[in-house]
């Protein structure tokens, strides 16, 4: 069975050694430990699906509670609907969290454009004001 460094799945996976081990103290990686005092983790593929899959919620922006309860469901096949059944819950949930986002932020922009035409008609007004005055003296 191959294994892997914390080094080598930084690399692969282009994220910090430290942020390996925030998730391992987090309870998604458990590396054996090897060398004198045990100071080298040693990761198995598992580690590095449980990291692949943490990485991939953490870009759908789940939380870290999230991400480690489905990845948990991944450790017994044998509850594989569960497992997607609790996906499809999160997903919903993480969906309309971010619909209402989105709906946020349509309505800042509008209320950014309003501020903004508003300000360009008071510019062109004064403007308007300041040639009619120039040119009247």
């Amino acid at each position: 069975m191959s294994t892997y460094t914390i080094t080598e799945l930084a690399r692969e996976f282009d994220i910090t050694a430290r942020a390996i081990r925030f998730y391992e103290d987090q309870g998604l990686l458990s590396p054996s430990r090897e060398g004198a005092g045990g100071r080298n983790r040693v990761y198995t593929p598992r580690d590095r699906t449980r990291l692949k899959l943490t990485l991939r919620g953490k870009r759908l922006g789940l939380s870290l509670a999230e991400i480690k309860s489905l990845v948990d469901m991944y450790e017994t096949p044998k509850d594989s609907v569960a497992q997607m059944h609790r996906f499809l819950t999160v997903l919903a949930q993480h969906r309309e969290t971010l619909e209402q986002q989105r709906e946020d932020i349509e309505m800042s922009l509008a209320e950014i454009q309003a501020h903004e035409d508003e300000c360009k008609r008071m510019l062109a007004a004064q403007t308007q004001t300041g040639v009619s005055s120039a040119i009247g003296t």
